[in-house]
């Protein structure tokens, strides 16, 4: 079963693109992907369209939380503690 606005997938290809090229630095790609497909997933069961504006902006603001709390979790990690991985 076809998604509505399946036909735009390059739009949402661009918006992978745009969002993996700004948080290079902070998340992999897949995690970028998947912020994105999420957005777009969302805006449609919220909203009934997934605008590509509203799916960017979305992943954008969804980027920007797990940076932040990845951020945290560094920040009260322990100076002696390992780091995990």
């Amino acid at each position: 079963m076809a998604l509505h606005g399946d036909d735009d997938q390059p739009v949402y290809e661009k918006i992978d693109e745009r969002l993996t090229a700004e948080f290079a630095a902070v998340h992999p790609p897949d995690t970028v992907t998947r912020c994105v497909a999420a957005a777009r997933h969302g805006a449609l069961e919220v909203v009934g369209s997934a605008e590509p504006v509203l799916v960017e902006r979305i992943a954008r603001k969804h980027l920007e939380v797990l940076a932040l709390v990845e951020a945290e979790r560094r920040r009260r990690r322990p100076r002696n503690a390992p780091s995990p991985g």
